[in-house]
């Protein structure tokens, strides 16, 4: 194939052709776990750690796939690979895992009848459009929160990852309303600070990055690589709650997420987060992630360019 292809249901085929029957339990209930990897260099980074935590995701929903975590790495390079070449040099690429409960056996008909559901999976790729993020850099973005709240985790375990977010959408709306381009900040049902639509919060103060509790949010990938620098670069960790006034009253505050690792936060509900710039910590912590990676993550964003294959 000389386009970008995807592996689904055991196959490699045409990414245009990668499609879910109506009758799939992620399309009926909303049932599937799902990772985003994204590449530097045209290599994933953190494979091993997404995969890891996908799989976690799949015992947890009790999503039984006979495709082992190597045969998911294999996979996963060989799309990966063969899309990556398709690219611009500085381009990179977003690879998406998902693991579907399959076949809805009442919605399939005669064809479910009462057979075990086969689970679903899929590995497929995007070129990253960094350059949306672009401007973040310069002013910061502004969190605004909700009256639409973080589901609790007595309801669903927060450290899976997975796709049925209609809470989100409906945050992302209300927030929406208040700012055009505000990132969605959701809080618990005690209103306490849990975590972005599309990532994890954190804020400084008097040195140390503090964390909302992992109890109550999704462990990311790149909050964990967070946690790795500031232990390389000597800066306190803290986990606690925190609320929406220690937010305004923080020295900076900052989102971690997979695509572009790391995005101050200068302003919240309006309210400028100290002096309402993007602050030193968290740009200490983007010059030593790009360390990392062998590259300026800022200005690997800022060049960005609309791509489409």
């Amino acid at each position: 194939m000389t386009g970008p292809i995807a592996y689904l249901k055991g196959k490699f085929i045409a990414a245009q052709q990668a499609m879910l029957p109506v009758n799939d339990a992620a399309i009926v209930l909303g049932a599937t776990v799902t990772e985003m990897t994204r590449t530097f260099h045209h290599k994933p980074f953190k494979l091993e750690e997404h995969i890891d935590r996908l799989y976690r995701s799949t015992k947890y929903v009790r999503f039984h796939t006979d495709v082992t975590r190597e045969e998911m790495t294999d996979l996963t390079m060989k799309v990966v690979d063969h899309n990556a070449a398709l690219i611009p040099e500085k381009k990179e690429l977003g690879i998406i895992h998902f693991v579907t409960a399959g076949a809805f056996s009442i919605y399939a008909g005669s064809a479910g009848g009462n057979e075990k559901m086969i689970p679903t999976v899929c590995v497929h790729t995007f070129p990253l459009p960094l350059h949306l993020w672009a401007k973040g850099y310069e002013k910061g973005i502004h969190a605004v929160t909700p009256s639409t709240r973080h589901v609790p985790p007595q309801c669903i375990d927060p450290k899976m990852k997975y796709r049925s977010r209609l809470h989100y959408w409906l945050a992302e709306q209300e927030a929406k309303l208040v700012d055009p381009a505000a990132a969605t900040l959701l809080l618990d049902l005690d209103g306490n600070v849990s975590e972005f639509s599309g990532g994890n919060i954190m804020i400084v103060k008097d040195g140390a990055i503090i964390s909302p509790p992992a109890r109550n949010i999704l462990p990311g990938i790149s909050r964990q690589t967070v946690i790795e620098l500031a232990r390389e670069l000597d800066l306190p960790f803290v986990e606690r709650e925190i609320q929406v006034y220690d937010v305004c009253n923080a020295d900076e505050a900052f989102e971690s997420t997979t695509p572009i690792c790391l995005l101050p936060v200068t302003k919240i509900n309006n309210i400028p987060i100290g002096d309402g710039r993007p602050g030193p910590i968290c740009s200490r912590l983007l010059s030593a992630w790009g360390l990392k990676v062998g590259l300026d993550i800022v200005a690997q964003i800022r060049s960005d360019v609309p791509w489409e294959t």
